[in-house]
């Protein structure tokens, strides 16, 4: 899948990455993707947490091995 934006949280624990991909995405149009790389297990739960309470998408997760990646596209303002 494309993405709009990149962001790379491997090493950082919580709650750093939700924070990054907070303020990432405040900054993008909506409809717009982000593509996040990580590595703490948490933030499956986290990111699916954050676009549901903010009415952002989930798109795709990959969480099947030591690198976690995610594509969130950023709902309507």
């Amino acid at each position: 899948m494309n993405a709009h934006e990149e962001l790379d949280t491997q090493g950082l624990k919580c709650p750093e990455p939700l924070m990054l991909v907070r303020n990432r995405v405040r900054e993008m149009a909506p409809g717009e993707v982000l593509y996040v790389v990580a590595t703490d297990p948490t933030t499956h739960r986290d990111f699916t947490h954050f676009c549901r309470f903010m009415g952002h998408d989930l798109v795709e997760a990959k969480t099947d091995g030591p690198t976690l990646e995610y594509w969130i596209r950023k709902g309507g303002d």
